[in-house]
């Protein structure tokens, strides 16, 4: 069984901040880390591999200090690392890097065939959670988003089935591989580093492909030249001015205390009240 975890490196979404006049983010001074994600998707791959055997392969697209995040996989269990770096891929938005990650894992696919390919939910540095469904639809894959659980595996019968979190509840899916599973927040637990693995990764050698041994057969869709999006203007949320209303109540009667809440809000939202009887009614 093979199995591809893409990653990204990204600036740590704690220390980013915005500059008030460009209205760009400044990421000087902020330390890269990997996407954090990515993380349960990686684990849950080499969970896979625990049971079933076979190889994981780190994939990463970025610029040549993304290697640090590839190793970082490394010392975690990875088999390979392959890091995807060229200017060319400079300025690249979701339809452009999932075009160029597709190629890698087809490159890929030429030295081993490819089971699995693993995503995280989103990155926390655009938050658009389309490069997963992109890759997938690039090469045809079957799409499993927002998985919370791999119930079963079958690598000889070539199936899988997961729980996935959806509106109203939990889908039970099972689909033919290979596939690609973009899994959701805290759905495991990270397994710790050994030293000796550390070790390792610091010596591993990380695969450093341009866009030729990529295999980029169309260069205008790729870095800007492939990204139709256009962001306008970054800012932070604006803190909000109001402070939490402190209510003193008699609390012998929890009747007494919903009705006076309910009566604050709909006196603060006078059109709720409404809305919510049609609502019912519908």
């Amino acid at each position: 069984m093979h199995i591809v975890v893409c990653i990204k490196q990204v600036p740590d979404s704690a220390q980013i901040r915005v500059h008030p006049v460009t209205n760009t983010i400044m990421r000087q001074g902020v330390p890269a880390i990997v996407n954090p994600y990515d993380l349960f998707s990686l684990e849950e791959a080499l969970r896979l591999k625990d049971r079933f055997g076979g190889k994981v392969t780190a994939l990463c697209m970025g610029p040549p200090q993304a290697e640090e995040a590839l190793r970082k996989c490394i010392s975690y269990g990875a088999d390979d690392a392959v890091l995807v770096t060229d200017r060319a891929f400079a300025g690249a938005d979701t339809l452009a890097t999932s075009y160029a990650l597709a190629a890698a894992v087809r490159k890929l696919g030429e030295e081993q065939a490819v089971d699995m390919v693993f995503t995280g939910k989103q990155t926390i540095d655009g938050d658009t959670a389309q490069v997963g469904p992109g890759i997938a639809k690039r090469m045809g894959l079957q799409l499993l988003t927002y998985v919370s659980r791999i119930v079963e595996c079958d690598p000889v019968g070539r199936t899988i089935t997961v729980e996935r979190r959806a509106e109203g509840g939990v889908q039970v899916l099972r689909t033919a591989l290979p596939c690609l599973i973009t899994m959701l927040e805290n759905t495991n637990e990270l397994r710790f580093a050994s030293m000796p693995s550390m070790i390792h990764a610091a010596g591993h050698p990380v695969r450093k492909w341009n866009k030729d041994e990529a295999g980029i057969e169309d260069v205008s869709k790729i870095g800007l030249k492939g990204s139709p999006t256009v962001v306008s203007k970054v800012f932070g949320p604006t803190p909000r001015s109001e402070k939490a209303e402190m209510l003193e109540l008699d609390i012998s009667s929890l009747r007494d205390v919903s009705l006076n809440l309910l009566g604050k809000i709909f006196t603060r939202h006078p059109t709720l009240e409404a809305d919510l009887l049609m609502k019912e009614a519908s």
